[in-house]
């Protein structure tokens, strides 16, 4: 029976490199979220593709799709990347077993939390790290942290998630807009104004309300990737949001934020790997629901 030819050495970062891609369907965005060069993302996905010996992606007019060999390839390279991050994180655990980051994503804050934490175990090593909100579900399941504050909706299978407190949901325009001033609104009054787009299907139905609940769509608003030019694109006049009312921050000034009735609340989770029972975890759940629950903060 002839040998079996000799596994390719795959480089986890040329693998991480491609599922960017795979995720944003577009070198130039994926560079920018990897926080390197296009012309460097595309030599780095050219060696994987030699490496394998089968091309992965076609670039097109409207930015690159994964060929028929990308697509096998896809979901065994999101799932080497988590058995990679699983290894590395059990080991460190094994080895440093007071260590836990913290998560949080944009408007929340964790501080009173992790203080008391910190006071609780001084011998700890507790670390915070503040998220992206494209990066949610990634960076628990890559391990990068331990526990995440957030706002639903995010995928939360295999997660233990426990429900902090609720923000209302307000309508965000700029000052001069004809809505400016009111005491509240009603999707009724929104019914023609666009409001931005992500690439999170969940999102966009949350927080666009789409479809609303007569059946109808959500007008489209701009694609955006990050919160400042979705802020940008609202304090320009070319769209409106719906989003929470944080407890704490301040808008921009040329922006108001005007009540919106007769809609659900956001809810303001804390979410960890539903496998994960350490002590410092579980210590810090019972932080939050006592420092950023409903009677915290």
């Amino acid at each position: 029976m002839p040998d079996s030819p000799p596994a390719p050495d795959l480089d986890l970062r040329l693998v991480r490199y491609f599922t960017a891609v795979a995720e944003h369907r577009h070198f130039g965005r994926a560079a920018e979220a990897l926080h390197i060069t296009q012309p460097s993302l595309s030599r780095q996905i050219r060696r994987l593709e030699q490496q394998l010996g089968a091309r992965l992606l076609d670039r097109t007019p409207q930015g690159s799709r994964l060929t028929e060999a990308g697509e096998v390839f896809l979901p065994r390279a999101k799932a080497l990347l988590r058995s990679a991050a699983q290894a590395a994180a059990h080991t460190r655990a094994a080895a440093e077993p007071s260590r836990i980051t913290i998560g949080y994503t944009a408007g929340l804050i964790v501080t009173p939390a992790v203080r008391e934490l910190r006071r609780r175990y001084p011998d700890a090593d507790v670390r915070t790290l503040h998220l992206d909100w494209h990066e949610r579900h990634t960076a628990l399941f890559e391990h990068r942290v331990d526990a995440m504050v957030t706002r639903l909706p995010f995928p939360t299978e295999q997660a233990h998630v426990t429900v902090l407190y609720d923000e209302p949901r307000v309508l965000l325009v700029p000052l001069e807009h004809r809505l400016a001033g009111k005491e509240s609104v009603t999707l009724d009054d929104i019914a023609d104004e666009p409001l931005p787009r992500v690439a999170d299907p969940a999102w966009n139905a949350f927080w666009r309300i789409d479809p609303r609940p007569d059946g109808s769509p959500a007008p489209d608003g701009p694609f955006v990737e990050a919160l400042e030019d979705k802020l940008e694109l609202i304090a320009a006049g070319e769209a409106v949001a719906i989003t929470a009312l944080p407890r704490v921050g301040a808008l921009r000034p040329d922006l108001t934020a005007i009540p919106l009735h007769g809609v659900e609340p956001s809810h303001v989770v804390l979410a960890t790997r539903a496998g994960d029972r350490s002590r410092l975890l579980a210590a810090f759940r019972k932080s939050a629901r006592a420092h950023l629950g409903a009677n915290g903060l």
